[in-house]
C-alpha cells in the first residue's frame, strides 16, 4: 500500500508480521505471529536482545560512522605521505598537488550523484555503492607505479567520499529520535576528525602503500555491517513501503515502544509533500523550499570559506612559518585537539542547541583568526632573534589551536546536521546534492588557493578568513533557526 495516493496509508503493516531488516533497502524477513502476540514473541527471542531505542539507534549510527572515518582518512592521507610518494614515483610538487586535489573533484561528482542514488536505492544502498569505488581507489593507489593509477585511485576514493558526506548525516537524522538527533548527528563529524587523526598518526610510521591498504578497512567493514541495520523509515515511507516503514521504526524505537504518534506524523508529512520523486528547479523558488535550501547551502559554503581545509592541509607549512622546525608533531596534536573538541560538541548539541553553538563557534573563530592575522603581521616587523618575534609566534600558534577548537564546537558538525534536518523529504535528494556539491566545490577552491594566499601574505590570508568568520556569525544570527527538540516534520513545517 502506498502513501503516495492517500494520507492515511495502510494499517496492514501494523497488523501483519514484524520483519527483521537484513539484506537491502526495503527487504525484510518475516517472523510468525500477529500484532497481538508480536511483542511477547519479541521479548522471548534472543534475536531481539537489543530492545532499548537508544541502544538500537546508537549501534546503527556507529555502523554508518565507518563511512565518515573513511572520509577523514582520505582527507588526511596526503599530508604525511607527500615526501614519500613524490620520491618513489618521481612526482613534481605540482603533480602531487593534483593528486591531493583530485579527491575534491571526485567528491563533487559523488555529491551530484549522491541525492539520486540515495533516493532510488535508499540510504543503505547508497553507502554500499559508495564503499565499492572507495575500496578500488585505495587499492589502485597502493599498487600505483605511475601518476595515472595514483590519480584514478584518488578520484574513485573521492567519489565515494562525496556520496558518504551526503548520505550519512541524512540517514542519522532520519533514524534518530528528536532528543538524540543532535548528539548522534555530530558523530558524523567526530568520525571525520578521527579518520584524519588516524591518517596523521599512522603516516608518521607506515609507508604510503601500506597506509593506502589500511584505507580500505572502514568500507570493508561497513559493507557487511549494513546488512544488519534497518533502512531509514522516512525513506521507506516516502517510497510507499508501509509495512517496512513501520517495522523499521519499531526496531529503531524498541519493541515495547508505542510508535503510533510518530508513524502518524511521518504519514502526514509524506502525504502533504509532492508525490513525484523528482522536483523541478523552478519549484525551489517556493519559500518552503528556498529558505531551507539557502540556509543549508549557506552554512556548508561558509564552513569551507572560513579556511579550515586550507589550514589543515597546509598545517605543517603554517607551523613552520610560525617558527617551528618540525610541523608533523604539531599537526598530529592539532588533529587530536579537533577530535576532543568535536567529542565535546557531541555532548553539548542536545543540551545547548544548534544555534547557540554556531554563534559561539563563529565568535571564537573570528577572534582567534584575528589574533593569528595580527600576530603574523607583527611578526614580520621584528627580527627572528628578538623576544617579541617569539611572542608573536606563540600567539599565532595559540590562535590556530583556539580556531580549531572553535570550529569543532559548531561549524564542523552542525552545518551537516542542519542540512539533514531542514530539507523537506520530497526535495532532499535534489537539494541535498546541491548543498553537498556547493560544500565540495568551495573546499576545492579553498585548498587550491590557500597555498597561493599563504605565499602572498600569511597575515593577509588569515585576515580574509577572519572576515568570512564574522560574516558567518551574521548569517547564523539572521537566518539559522533552532532545531533542538523538534521532530523533522515540525522543523520542515515551520518553513511553510
Amino acid at each position: 500500500m502506498s502513501f503516495r495516493g492517500e494520507e492515511s496509508g495502510s494499517e496492514d503493516g501494523r497488523g501483519g508480521d514484524l520483519k527483521k531488516p537484513f539484506l537491502h533497502t526495503g527487504s525484510w524477513y518475516r517472523m510468525a505471529g500477529t500484532m497481538g502476540s508480536r511483542q511477547s514473541s519479541m521479548m522471548n527471542s534472543s534475536t531481539y536482545a537489543i530492545r532499548d531505542s537508544a541502544i538500537s539507534v546508537v549501534l546503527c549510527t556507529l555502523i554508518v560512522a565507518l563511512g565518515p572515518i573513511q572520509f577523514g582518512f582520505t582527507g588526511g592521507y596526503s599530508s604525511p605521505t607527500q615526501d614519500d610518494i613524490m620520491a618513489d614515483l618521481n612526482l613534481s610538487l605540482s603533480e602531487f598537488s593534483i593528486f591531493g586535489s583530485l579527491s575534491n573533484v571526485g567528491a563533487m561528482v559523488g555529491a551530484i550523484a549522491s541525492g539520486q542514488i540515495a533516493e532510488y536505492i535508499g540510504r543503505k544502498g547508497s553507502l554500499m555503492i559508495a564503499s565499492i569505488p572507495n575500496i578500488i581507489g585505495w587499492l589502485a593507489i597502493s599498487f600505483a607505479r605511475d601518476s595515472s593509477f595514483l590519480y584514478m585511485g584518488r578520484l574513485l576514493a573521492g567519489f565515494g567520499v562525496g556520496v558518504i558526506s551526503y548520505t550519512v548525516p541524512v540517514y542519522i537524522a532520519e533514524i534518530s529520535p528528536q532528543n538524540l538527533r543532535g548528539a548522534l548527528g555530530s558523530v558524523n563529524q567526530l568520525s571525520v576528525t578521527i579518520g584524519i587523526l588516524i591518517a596523521y598518526l599512522l603516516g608518521m610510521f607506515i609507508r604510503w602503500r601500506l597506509l593506502a591498504v589500511i584505507g580500505i578497512l572502514p568500507c570493508t567493514f561497513l559493507i557487511p555491517a549494513l546488512f544488519f541495520i534497518p533502512e531509514s523509515p522516512r525513506w521507506l515511507a516516502k517510497m510507499g513501503m508501509t509495512e517496512d516503514f513501520e517495522a523499521s521504526l519499531q526496531v529503531l524505537r524498541g519493541f515495547d515502544t508505542d510508535i503510533s504518534a510518530e508513524v502518524n506524523e511521518i504519514k502526514r508529512s509524506v502525504a502533504s509533500s509532492t508525490r513525484r520523486t523528482a522536483i523541478r528547479f523552478t519549484q525551489l523558488k517556493q519559500r518552503r523550499y528556498s529558505l531551507p535550501l539557502m540556509i543549508g547551502i549557506g552554512l556548508l559554503v561558509l564552513q569551507q570559506l572560513t579556511g579550515i581545509n586550507g589550514i589543515l592541509f597546509y598545517a605543517s607549512n603554517i607551523f613552520k612559518a610560525a617558527g617551528l622546525t618540525n610541523g608533523d608533531l604539531p599537526t598530529c596534536g592539532l588533529g587530536a585537539i579537533q577530535v576532543l573538541a568535536t567529542a565535546v560538541t557531541t555532548w553539548l548539541l542536545d543540551r545547548a542547541g544548534r544555534r547557540i553553538l554556531l554563534i559561539v563557534s563563529s565568535i571564537v573563530m573570528s577572534l582567534s583568526l584575528l589574533l593569528v592575522s595580527v600576530a603574523f603581521f607583527l611578526e614580520g616587523t621584528f627580527s627572528a632573534d628578538s623576544d617579541t618575534y617569539h611572542i608573536m609566534s606563540i600567539l599565532s600558534l595559540v590562535g590556530l589551536v583556539v580556531y580549531v577548537i572553535g570550529f569543532s564546537l559548531g561549524m564542523g558538525a552542525i552545518p551537516w546536521i542542519i542540512m539533514s534536518e531542514i530539507l523537506p523529504v520530497n526535495i532532499k535528494s535534489l537539494a541535498g546534492s546541491v548543498a553537498t556539491l556547493a560544500n565540495w566545490l568551495t573546499s576545492f577552491v579553498v585548498t587550491m588557493t590557500a597555498n597561493l594566499l599563504l605565499n602572498w601574505s600569511t597575515g593577509g590570508t588569515f585576515a580574509i578568513y577572519t572576515a568570512v568568520s564574522a560574516l558567518t556569525l551574521v548569517f547564523v544570527i539572521i537566518w539559522v533557526p533552532e532545531t533542538k527538540g523538534r521532530t523533522l516534520e515540525e522543523i520542515q513545517w515551520s518553513f511553510r
